[in-house]
């Protein structure tokens, strides 16, 4: 007996999860692009933000096509206290290096959503998706990390 094939409600489950940590990482990235003084990391923190929008546009599409049209996402209270706590360091003096420490959890935590959604039985199209943008979601959080361990 084959398997039942995934529900629109799985998919819309599974692709909120990840939009919400999109959300997260889009603010999350705007608010300590504006805090970095590296003009570098500056702007690579700004494009990334943007990156996470488009990434954002692509599920909910998916979604739209899906036949859900109620797509209204908020981010998550971790990704909230991320930004809380990253506010707090600059505000503490804690420079480059502490916002890249803070933006390299939150990118642990991007990484992890997209393998739970991963783990799950979607259909092709969607996975495809998804492990396209799992795998830049992998790079910048390298990037990240890297500019952490040059920072010090």
């Amino acid at each position: 007996m084959s398997k039942p094939s995934t529900t629109v409600h799985e998919i819309d489950s599974t692709l909120r999860s990840v939009i919400q940590s999109l959300i997260d990482g889009q603010e999350g990235f705007q608010k300590i692009g504006d805090d970095l003084e590296d003009g570098t990391l500056k702007r690579y923190f700004y494009a990334e933000s943007l990156k996470r929008a488009e990434f954002r546009g692509e599920l909910e599409a998916i979604l739209h096509r899906e036949g859900v049209h109620d797509v209204h996402e908020s981010g998550t209270t971790s990704g909230a206290v991320h930004r809380v706590w990253a506010d707090l360091k600059v505000k503490l003096g804690g420079g480059d290096h502490t916002l890249l420490v803070t933006a390299e959890q939150a990118e642990d935590e991007a990484n992890d959503a997209y393998k739970d959604a991963l783990e799950k039985d979607l259909p092709l199209p969607v996975r495809q998706v998804l492990t396209t943008q799992s795998a830049h979601i992998q790079a910048s959080h390298d990037y990240v990390k890297a500019a952490r361990d040059n920072s010090k």
